[in-house]
């Protein structure tokens, strides 16, 4: 599975098996963590074994059951963009070592002394992990491609394959209350400016970008395009 088919196959998933994950794959994923902690100045841990943060009230509400494996989204404040984007790829990579995921931001209980919060950082949010009682579905789309696609270019025309293919893999992605309060502009020489337009819910929608990016970049490819 390529990631841009993990892309396409990726849905948020609540119940799982109980089934433990295998000790490869745990340090497959551990070894990922490391690499973009170290990349980008994140503080990502991952918790096995734990099933206290997805039980009682909280979980129920949020339709969880079965979780006992999870990563707490740990960073920076300033960071939540970054938290998002490398996050995603975390989630990306599981979903081709057949593992499935869900962003989880309010429905679960904190567990203090499961990770560590350094000075100045906080929880994020927290990606619930194992194998899924279903491959959960797709959400509906709450924006069309052409809110998400704008055109600032000098001279306008048909948009480029790799802008539409980014775009289209960016509304694939996880967001806050399926939101996705994010948009792509699209300026001269390829050069691409993510954004947050106006929310009522801006302490989610930086990590949301994040995500967004991830997909974007994986289907325009790199090559082909610089950020803003």
């Amino acid at each position: 599975m390529t990631l841009q088919e993990a892309i396409v196959a990726r849905h948020s998933v609540r119940q799982y098996l109980d089934k433990p994950i295998e000790a490869e794959k745990i340090a497959q994923l551990q070894a990922l963590i490391d690499e973009y902690n170290s990349l980008a100045g994140l503080h990502m841990q991952l918790v096995t074994n734990e099933p206290n943060a997805f039980a009682g009230g909280r979980a129920k509400y949020g339709k969880f059951s079965g979780v006992s494996n999870y990563i707490a989204m740990i960073c920076p404040k300033s960071k939540d963009t970054l938290l998002g984007y490398y996050g995603e790829r975390i989630v990306l990579e599981a979903q081709r070592m057949g593992l499935n995921t869900c962003w989880v931001a309010l429905t679960f209980n904190n567990q203090p002394d499961q990770y560590v919060i350094g000075k100045g950082e906080s929880l994020n949010t927290l990606i619930s992990l194992g194998y899924g009682a279903t491959q959960g579905s797709q959400h509906p789309q709450k924006r069309q491609f052409d809110e998400v696609a704008k055109d600032q270019r000098s001279v306008k025309g048909e948009l480029p394959e790799w802008f539409v293919k980014g775009v289209e893999a960016a509304l694939l992605g996880p967001s806050a209350l399926h939101q996705q309060k994010f948009a792509f502009v699209l300026h001269d020489n390829n050069v691409v400016e993510p954004k947050i337009p106006f929310t009522l819910l801006p302490q989610s929608t930086p990590t949301d970008l994040g995500i967004a990016m991830c997909h974007f970049e994986i289907a325009a490819g790199k090559e082909n395009f610089e950020w803003k």
